[in-house]
Order: C-alpha cells, then structure tokens, then sequence
C-alpha cells in the first residue's frame, strides 16, 4: 500500500513539473515567433568613409516596432531581393553616413562626399560649397548628437531598393568669414536639425554600399 502510494506522488509531481515546463517553453515559443529571423548575412559592407560594419553580427528581423504596414512590405522586399539586407546594420550605417555627409560637408570635403552621395546630391552639396569659398565663409559646425534615425519609407523597384530615414539631431553652427570671425551661429547653443534622408542601391551590384541618393527637411 505505502509503495503504491509512493509511485502515485512521483507520478503526480512528474506531471506537474512536465506541466510547468511546458508552460515555459509555451510562452517562449509564441514569444519568439513574434520576430521573423531573416537570413543571416556573410559580408562586411564599408558604411562610409573606410569604416565597416559587420553585418554578419545580427540576422535581418522584421517586422521592426513602429513602421507601418507599408514600411514593412517594402523592407520585405528588399530583403528578399537582397539577402545581405540587415536592418539594423543598415541603420547603423546609415548613421554613420549622416554623421560623415555633413561633416564632409562643413569641411569642404567633395571626395568624401563623391563616394557617399549620388551625383545629383554631390552637385547640390559641390555647388553650396563652392558659393561658400567664392564668399570667404568657413563653417565650423559640430554634430553634438544624434537624437533619434528612424525609417519612414521603404520601397524596392528593381533593381533599386530605397529607404528614407528621418534624422533628428543637435548641431552646432557657426559661420566664420575670412579673417575667422563669428558672423553667425554659436557653438555654446546647439540647435535642432531634421532632415529626411533617402538612401539607394542596386541590389545587383557587387558593392553592399548605400548612397545618399535625396535631402529634405522632415
């Protein structure tokens, strides 16, 4: 009788910890079903400027928190067009970008911004410049920070993927003449800047860079 017992409370106490167990696993699963694991990428594309970012250090995930359905189809899309699409690398990087546009911007640098920018851009960007020199006016300009990247459209056409980011960031401006002095701007008083950047690539070409390919104010 006592044995019979025993095995009855063994039984009863292995169910229960299956039971438990299962609960675990349960909500883990339908957890993780939650994020769609894209393929994990084997290159490491150059961002700009010489830097890299390894985007074999995180798999594509969609659906991202926050877009809309139609931002999420077309990041669908591009992934499947291209299978070294990353999310989150392509935001890093296109960080990275903004950071290194306008700083190439503000020091005259129209090499930097040959490779980073698309020829209608750098036009826009080679022609600000050259107006800059022609007036003997030098920037001196700071980006103390970026506050928020956030993508707000995507879109793949092929073999053209392209996605626009809204940057929102802190800079500080000043505008120097030619004998340096301040003529507008201060670098104790950082100002907000928003801008939409769209960003392109042929997803058929061999290089994995992005180029800044659109500017507007958000």
């Amino acid at each position: 009788m006592d044995k019979t017992v025993e095995i009855v409370i063994l039984a009863m106490i292995a169910a229960f910890l299956g039971l438990r167990l299962y609960s675990v696993l349960g909500r883990r699963s339908e957890h993780e079903e939650e994020v769609i694991q894209g393929p994990r990428p084997t290159e490491t594309p150059r961002v700009s400027g010489g830097d890299t970012l390894d985007r074999g250090a995180a798999p594509a995930r969609m659906p991202v928190p926050g877009v809309t359905p139609a931002i999420e189809r077309g990041l669908r899309e591009i992934a499947a067009a291209d299978r070294r699409f990353d999310i989150t690398a392509f935001l890093e990087g296109a960080k990275g970008a903004y950071r290194m546009v306008l700083e190439s911007f503000w020091k005259g640098d129209r090499e930097t911004l040959d490779e980073l920018c698309d020829r209608d851009v750098y036009d826009g960007f080679a022609n600000a410049i050259a107006a800059r020199e022609a007036a003997g006016e030098v920037l001196d300009n700071r980006l103390v920070r970026i506050e928020e990247a956030v993508i707000v459209a995507a879109a793949y056409q092929a073999p053209m993927a392209r996605i626009t980011v809204r940057f929102a960031a802190d800079i500080a401006a000043v505008t120097r003449n030619a004998d340096g002095v301040v003529v507008a701007g201060s670098l104790n008083d950082a100002v907000e800047a928003r801008d939409l950047w769209t960003f392109s690539r042929d997803v058929t070409s061999a290089s994995p860079d992005w180029l800044l390919d659109e500017t507007d104010e958000a």
